[in-house]
């Protein structure tokens, strides 16, 4: 049978999870399932157990491996599960040699073995240098592709255990990336998202210091057949004058951006030690629709983040209004072990819950919102499969008998709450 591999959490992962399939089915292993976890909330890592016990009900004799963050943070608990079979850490599973020694191991008689020996996670602080990665597993003709060109984080916010399941921020150079995105077009996807852990710190490690902006002008400057380009979460407070001025001037830069906002209090931003307030994310959202009248904007907010008042997640409310967002991502604060923010006095879960939904609902309307605003508009849309596609502005489309992976226009006649009527 061949490898099978459970993705769960972000973007990044998902676009990992493409190499790890096509280097564990190179090292030849066969009946074997590889969860790639998500370490970003308790949610996560409670999901990804649940999922590995399901699995292995569902397929006994299956070899379950277990990689991604979570797995990078806490191995010895994975390890402990009976279910498991081995750990592999986050930049290891990316390394061919890796999956190469797993299929080794896997291969000897497991009876009594020690939790410890199914543990092969390295330190991912030590990884200093990012290299490209191949395009020859990807298939040909998906729609949408991503392009790693960052890892890692150097800031520490109290809240987030991301940067030691991902270590240090390092970038792939600017040359390598517009090889790997020309080499993907003229494979024939229409669509690339540039992708990475803390997107906007790109480059600070490479000569130079190339910044994000510089990297997206490159690509559209190099790669003239590119039919859209799009980015993937950035922190506005890093977004440099390139890349303001290249969303500006090229049309086949997408008019959809994704903010790592969190919160609309100032002291729970300070707080959480993000790096902006809350008068700099309206500042951003005001200046970029400037720039791109038409474009649309989605965020990052945390609910009930430790000391959160009523009255500070008002302002968390208020900016889904302050900042014209549609596309929210909500996250329930949850206490990741060993971060400052799990130290803090803590606000009750039920709370927690309930401004999550009040999130969600000002999110629902706000898309409803954009959607009414679109009907009678032309639109071109990416088809992603047979029932459905997404506009330059990445919302969904529900459409029929269009081809995937081709880029059609079409007048749009109405919606259905969360999706567009051609």
């Amino acid at each position: 049978m061949s490898v099978d591999v459970v993705t769960f959490g972000c973007r990044l992962n998902a676009f990992e999870s493409e190499l790890i399939a096509r280097h564990a089915e190179a090292a030849g292993a066969g009946d074997t399932i590889v969860i790639n976890s998500c370490a970003v909330t308790n949610e996560a890592v409670a999901q990804a157990r649940q999922s590995i016990r399901k699995l292995k009900r569902e397929r006994p004799s299956a070899r379950i491996v277990v990689t991604g963050c979570a797995a990078q943070t806490q191995a010895d608990m994975f390890a402990a599960m009976a279910e498991v079979d081995r750990v592999i850490g986050n930049d290891d599973k990316l390394q061919p040699e890796a999956w190469r020694d797993t299929v080794e191991a896997l291969a000897a008689p497991h009876f009594g073995i020690d939790a410890s020996e199914k543990v092969a996670v390295s330190d991912i602080m030590a990884v200093s240098e990012m290299a490209p990665h191949l395009v020859d597993g990807f298939q040909h003709g998906l729609p949408r592709v991503f392009v790693q060109v960052q890892n890692g984080c150097d800031h520490r916010c109290t809240f987030c255990i991301i940067p030691f399941g991902r270590g240090n921020s390092r970038s792939v150079p600017m040359g390598a990336v517009v090889d790997q995105v020309r080499a993907l077009v003229e494979r024939g996807h229409a669509e690339i998202v540039l992708t990475g852990v803390d997107l906007t710190s790109y480059g600070a490690d490479l000569p130079g210091t190339p910044r994000l902006g510089r990297l997206v002008k490159q690509i559209l400057r190099h790669v003239l057949e590119l039919k859209r380009l799009r980015i993937s979460s950035i922190d506005s407070i890093e977004a440099d004058a390139d890349l303001l001025d290249a969303l500006a001037d090229d049309i086949r830069l997408m008019p959809h951006l994704h903010l790592s906002l969190q919160a609309g209090d100032d002291l729970i931003l300070k707080r959480m030690k993000r790096r902006h307030s809350r008068a700099d994310a309206i500042a951003f959202c005001h200046e970029v629709r400037r720039l791109r009248p038409d474009i649309v904007l989605g965020a990052d907010l945390i609910a009930g983040f430790p000391t959160e008042t009523d009255e500070m997640f008002a302002r968390s409310l208020d900016l889904v209004e302050e900042c014209g967002l549609t596309f929210l991502h909500v996250f329930p604060y949850s206490p990741r072990p060993g971060t400052p923010a799990a130290r803090m006095p803590q606000v009750d879960g039920a709370v927690i819950r309930e401004r999550a939904r009040r999130l969600r609902a000002a999110g629902e309307a706000a898309l409803r919102r954009r959607l009414e605003q679109e009907i009678g508009c032309q639109r071109e849309v990416l088809i992603e499969s047979e029932t459905q596609g997404r506009t330059e502005h990445y919302l969904p489309v529900a459409i029929s008998g269009a081809l995937p992976g081709t880029v059609q226009r079409f007048t749009l006649s109405g919606h259905d709450g969360t999706r567009l009527l051609v």
